[in-house]
């Protein structure tokens, strides 16, 4: 995911025209999730200050998994970020708090800025939307809008603060607690079955091919679910060339998106995990898994812990002949 490109000056006229004029029609349907007794909040972001006065009614969500922080608290978005290449709209976990209603896009890898201003938003959530200080300082002029926090590193929130934050722009503070509190405790319940995975290194090696691999290390989100699961995770990722695809060696390791063969490629089965069956092949891109992992949400880390529990556990037992079952989707 990269940094949203800004629009040319000629387009941000008309986007801010249409939010002065209120340009969505009176047909439009208003966020789900509105409650009484709202305080006005004030939320200081790593660009600018969100000033948010009244309950918000007409949430968009321009993050990259911003939708199921919103859906997670009751509220349904108007418009909601492309999440690109996986049927985001029929994900699983998502489909109850949807209630059958169908969120359109405001862009995928940019931002449509005029469509969101013509849907009259009250409320823009973009935490995890890898956005800049220009692109910012234009949605801030539609509506008040949450980024992400100085606290983190782009795309590194945890899900629990971005559930707070979220719930804190939303109104709905207790609300989020609680939903982090369900979620926490069914990591606690899987941590509790498997005392095998506490203090073992695990490594995430994204995309394996034959020109090597990203390993996924805690500068990422998408390893939060190995650490809230007792696994020790290297503090910072990057590329890996294929010839030294064993720098990924570690109690566990974690594969997705892998290419043919590859691990069948003489340095792969130089790794002792590989040799052992300690290492779990997660599917492709376009699988629950994957998306589950790419939302990394209240809703979607639940469909997380059901697919890696069993595999996981399979690849902590001790036993070189358990082979963990490679998920498919």
């Amino acid at each position: 995911m990269r940094t949203v490109p800004l629009r040319t000056l000629a387009v941000t006229a008309v986007l801010l025209a249409t939010a002065a004029c209120g340009g969505s029609s009176d047909s439009e349907e208003e966020s789900a999730g509105s409650s009484s007794g709202f305080e006005p909040v004030t939320i200081e972001t790593k660009f600018g200050t969100a000033e948010i006065t009244e309950e918000p009614t007409r949430v968009v969500t321009v993050g990259y998994n911003e939708e199921d922080y919103a859906l997670a608290l009751g509220v349904v978005p108007l418009g909601a970020r492309e999440f690109i290449g996986y049927d985001a709209p029929q994900r699983p976990w998502a489909q109850d708090a949807l209630g059958g209603k169908t969120v359109p896009t405001v862009g995928g890898q940019e931002l449509d800025l005029e469509k969101i201003a013509g849907l009259d938003p009250d409320l823009i959530l973009g935490i995890n939307s890898y956005m800049d200080q220009a692109t910012y300082d234009l949605l801030a002029k539609i509506a008040p809008t949450v980024a992400q926090t100085d606290d983190y590193a782009d795309g590194a929130t945890p899900w629990q603060e971005q559930t707070l934050l979220t719930g804190q722009a939303l109104g709905k503070d207790e609300e989020a607690k609680d939903v982090v509190a369900d979620v926490e405790a069914q990591f606690a319940d899987v941590i509790e079955r498997n005392p095998d995975f506490a203090g073992k290194t695990a490594s995430f090696g994204l995309g394996v091919g034959a020109t090597g691999s990203y390993e996924i290390a805690q500068d990422d989100y998408r390893s939060g679910w190995l650490t809230d699961l007792g696994f020790e995770v290297p503090k910072t990722g990057g590329e890996i060339s294929l010839e030294s695809l064993d720098e990924l060696e570690a109690d566990v390791v974690v594969f997705e998106g892998v290419e043919g063969d590859v691990l069948s490629s003489p340095v792969a089965r130089s790794m002792p995990a590989i040799t052992e069956n300690r290492y779990i092949d997660f599917g492709p891109f376009d699988a629950d898994f994957a998306a589950a992992l790419g939302f990394n949400s209240p809703l979607s880390l639940q469909t997380v812990l059901e697919i890696a529990e069993p595999r996981l556990a399979a690849a902590t037992d001790g036993d070189p002949e358990t082979v963990p079952e490679p998920y498919t989707g």
